[in-house]
């Protein structure tokens, strides 16, 4: 049995039947990652399989990556600390004018979906997987349009910050033994992440890079962070620390639940 099939084992699509064409299906297109779809099938009858699995409405990205998630939370029982990285990125189809359900990217003529995954990782780059997926399209004509300040955070594309760090601190509770760094990048640097993630009594560490100039007490400023610094403590300081020198050292947001 390949590493990939191990990941798979306890895939449940809601039929027997199913989950074993899913399997053969996942480790077919494991095996030729970079070739199309009917190449990696290797048949008509195969890739017309895979197409009708896709199709069905049991087969979701959260289900298929279920037992690869829970295989990767049992690897990081066996680390001191993992950093929990998360950032979003596009998938462009622009040229698939036949995919339905895709929305505008950066502009309206860009068409295609965004994924925001939470990567699990070792201090040493070491990837240990998946621990989740989040994946939305926006609504076609959706760019520009004035939007409401005082709409409930579910209603915003940043509540996949919040919900990441969330779904961290669920898993830092159950990880005795674990130390767990919730990593976001310059997107992540929002009110709500500071206000509505939750701190448990024993929660992940988490860090934001700045996306805004830090004013010094003599009134210099000190760039966007480019490095994160070890986290603080658990509430962040009111009064900013001590700079030397003309230009205070880039800091990224940070706390640390003690």
């Amino acid at each position: 049995m390949s590493a990939l099939a191990d990941e798979l084992t306890g895939i449940d699509l809601g039929d027997q039947r199913r989950d074993r064409r899913a399997e053969q299906l996942l480790e077919a297109l494991g095996e030729k990652p970079t070739v199309s779809i009917p190449a990696a099938c290797g048949g008509w009858d195969e890739t017309k399989a895979a197409y009708r699995l896709f199709d069905h409405p049991a087969v979701t990205a959260e289900r298929v990556l279920a037992p690869h998630s829970a295989c990767t939370v049992e690897r990081l029982r066996e680390h001191p600390r993992v950093l929990c990285v998360q950032d979003t990125t596009e998938l462009d189809y622009t040229s698939k004018k036949e995919i339905a359900g895709l929305g505008p990217l950066n502009y309206e003529t860009r068409r295609g979906m965004y994924l925001h995954p939470t990567l699990a990782l070792t201090p040493e780059r070491v990837p240990l997987g998946l621990l989740d997926l989040d994946s939305w399209a926006r609504e076609p004509g959706s760019l520009g349009q004035e939007k409401d300040p005082g709409r409930a955070l579910e209603e915003k594309e940043s509540v996949r910050w919040v919900d990441g760090f969330a779904h961290v601190n669920e898993l830092a509770e159950q990880l005795t033994d674990t130390r767990l760094t919730y990593i976001a990048d310059r997107e992540g640097d929002i009110y709500d992440l500071f206000v509505e993630a939750p701190c448990p009594e024993r929660g992940a560490d988490w860090s934001a890079f700045s996306t805004k100039s830090v004013s010094s007490p003599t009134g210099a400023s000190c760039a966007p962070s480019s490095m994160p610094l070890p986290c603080s403590p658990r509430l962040p300081s009111t009064n900013p620390p001590p700079m030397a020198g003309r230009h205070a050292p880039s800091i990224s947001r940070s706390r640390r639940c003690a």
